[in-house]
C-alpha cells in the first residue's frame, strides 16, 4: 500500500497561532501534483545519472523482462528514457508506472553497463516517487497492503508455520496441485502455495554464542524475516560456522526487519523506520562486524548510510553501521579459515543471487569457500546473469512472468547435471524449488551455509542430498 498522499493545498497558517507550516516534502508533492509533472523535488531521480546512459544496449541481454518480452520500455535503457521524460515534465501515467513496476531490481544491468550507469539509484528513487505519488488500483493496493503487513514481520510469519504444516499433513496441498484450483482462482495464491518451503523445526539460536577456540571477532547477526520463519536451519548453520571460525556471535531476540523489502519497493519511510530500529538494537553490542546470510537484506544494509543520509541524528550512526556489514562469505574469506574442512565428494551448481552478485559484487567469495572444501566440484550455470524471477516479492506481484523466469533458471540448473544447487538467498531457494517441481524433476537445494556446515561437521554428502525439493 502506498504511503498516504497529502491532500489538497491549504492556505499557509502562521506558526504563532499553533499550527506549523507544511513540511518542504509536502509542499514539493503538492507543487508536483498541481503542475502534473511525474516527480516532485524530494529525492527525484538524478538527471545527471540519466544522462550517463548512452543507450548502447549492453544491458539488454541481461535484463529479465527484456529477455522475456523484447519490449524496449521494459529494458533498463528504456526505463531510463521514461525517467528522463518524467524529469522534463511528463506526467506519472499508469503506463509509465507499469514499466517501472515490471523491473525486478536484479541489477544485472549495473554489472553489464560499460558506462557505469547507476540504474540502481535511478530505479530506487523513482519507485519512492511512484509509491508516494501514484494512486494504484484497488486490487493492487490490497495485495501490497497484505504483503507489507506480513512479510517484514518475523513473528507474524512464524504464526503461519502451524497452518502450513496442517495444510500439508491433511493432503490439501497435493489436492490443490492436482486439481489446479488455486491457479484458476488466483495466480497469486497459486504462487504462494508453490513457493511454501518444507518446514524444518530448529530451536531459535541463543542471544550469544561463544567462539570455539581463540576469539577472532565479535559478530552481530541478522536472523531475518523469511529466513528466520521458514529457513531457521540456515541461521543455525551460520551460527555454527561463525563459532567454529572463532567468532563470538550476538543475536538479540528483539531484532526486527532490516527494511530491504520496503526500500526495494519504494516504501522509504517504512524502510527508514526499520533501519533505525535495527541500528538501535545492535549499535551498543560492541560488534566488529554485522553478518548477513540473505542477499537482498545484505544489499540494503550496506546502503543504510544513503537511506538515512538526510537525518542528522542518524546519518553518522547509519554509515558506521553499514561499514560493518558483511555477507557471510565475505567475512569468512576476510578472516581466513581456521576450522578443518572435511571432504564432500559431490557436484554442486552455484547460483549467484542477484543482490549478492550484482548489487553487492560478491561473486568470488562464495565460490572460494566452496572450492576450499575437499572433493567438492563446483559447476557453472548457463545464463548465470539472468534472474530466477524471485526478486523479493516480485514473483508474488507478477506470478506469470516470474514462473517463466523460474522455469528458465530451473532448465539451466538441471542441465549442469549437478547433484546439489547452492545459493545464498531464501527467495532464490523457494523460486527454483517451485520451478523444479513444475518440471517433475529432482535436485537437492542448499544455502551456502548448509554446505560449509556439513563440511565442518563431517556430515558427508547424504546430509545435503536429502534436501530434495
Amino acid at each position: 500500500m502506498a504511503e498516504s498522499t497529502p491532500g489538497p493545498a491549504s492556505h499557509p497558517v502562521d506558526a504563532s497561532h499553533g499550527a506549523a507550516p507544511p513540511a518542504p516534502e509536502t509542499l514539493d508533492v503538492l507543487r508536483a501534483a498541481e503542475n502534473g509533472t511525474a516527480f516532485d523535488r524530494h529525492h527525484p531521480p538524478s538527471a545527471e545519472l540519466v544522462s550517463d546512459c548512452v543507450h548502447c544496449g549492453f544491458c539488454l541481454t541481461t535484463c529479465p523482462t527484456y529477455v522475456l518480452w523484447g519490449e524496449e520500455m521494459d529494458s533498463p535503457r528504456g526505463r531510463i528514457h521514461l525517467i528522463g521524460q518524467g524529469l522534463t515534465g511528463e506526467p506519472l501515467s499508469d503506463s509509465m508506472v507499469g514499466h517501472f513496476d515490471n523491473c525486478l531490481g536484479c541489477m544485472a544491468c549495473v554489472t553489464a553497463c560499460p558506462s557505469g550507469v547507476r540504474y540502481d539509484r535511478l530505479i530506487e528513487d523513482t519507485r519512492a516517487q511512484v509509491e508516494r505519488r501514484h494512486r494504484r488500483g484497488a486490487r493492487d493496493r490490497a495485495l501490497r497492503a497484505a504483503i507489507f503487513a506480513l512479510f517484514p514481520y518475523p513473528s507474524r510469519l512464524r504464526l503461519l508455520r502451524g497452518p502450513l504444516r496442517a495444510y500439508r499433513a491433511m493432503g490439501l496441498k497435493r489436492l490443490a496441485e492436482r486439481s489446479g484450483i488455486l491457479r484458476r482462482l488466483s495466480p497469486t495464491l497459486a504462487t504462494l502455495d508453490a513457493l511454501a518451503p518444507r518446514l524444518r523445526s530448529v530451536p531459535r539460536p541463543p542471544a550469544r554464542v561463544r567462539a570455539r577456540g581463540e576469539r577472532r571477532a565479535v559478530v552481530g547477526m541478522l536472523t531475518g524475516c523469511v529466513q528466520s520463519a521458514f529457513f531457521p536451519d540456515v541461521n543455525a548453520a551460520t551460527v555454527r560456522i561463525l563459532a567454529a571460525e572463532g567468532c563470538e556471535v550476538l543475536i538479540p531476540p528483539s531484532q526486527g526487519c532490516c527494511g530491504a523489502l520496503s526500500v526495494h519497493n519504494g516504501r522509504r519511510k517504512e524502510a527508514q523506520r526499520f533501519a533505525r530500529e535495527l541500528i538501535d538494537t545492535f549499535e551498543r553490542t560492541g560488534m566488529d562486524f554485522f553478518v548477513v546470510n540473505a542477499a537482498g537484506c545484505g544489499s540494503s544494509l550496506k546502503e543504510y548510510g544513503d537511506l538515512l543520509a538526510d537525518d542528522p541524528a542518524w546519518a553518522g550512526k547509519a554509515a558506521a553501521f553499514a561499514a560493518k556489514v558483511r555477507d557471510l562469505s565475505e567475512l569468512l574469506v576476510e578472516l581466513g579459515p581456521v576450522a578443518r574442512r572435511h571432504p564432500l565428494p559431490m557436484s554442486v551448481a552455484y547460483h549467484d543471487a542477484c543482490h549478492l552478485g550484482h548489487a553487492q559484487g560478491v561473486r568470488a567469495q562464495p565460490r572460494a569457500l566452496l572450492r576450499g572444501i575437499p572433493e567438492l566440484e563446483v559447476r557453472p550455470i548457463a545464463e548465470a546473469e539472468i534472474c530466477c524471477g524471485s526478486a523479493g516479492v516480485w514473483n508474488v506481484l507478477n506470478p506469470e512472468p516470474a514462473a517463466e523466469l523460474g522455469d528458465r533458471k530451473a532448465r539451466a540448473v538441471l542441465a549442469t547435471g549437478a547433484e546439489l544447487l547452492v545459493t545464498a538467498n531464501p527467495g532464490c531457494l523457494m523460486q527454483v524449488a517451485a520451478a523444479v517441481r513444475r518440471r517433475d524433476a529432482t535436485i537437492a537445494l542448499a544455502h551456502t551455509a548448509h554446505v560449509l556446515d556439513a563440511s565442518l561437521r563431517n556430515l558427508g554428502p547424504d546430509a545435503l542430498l536429502s534436501r530434495t525439493v
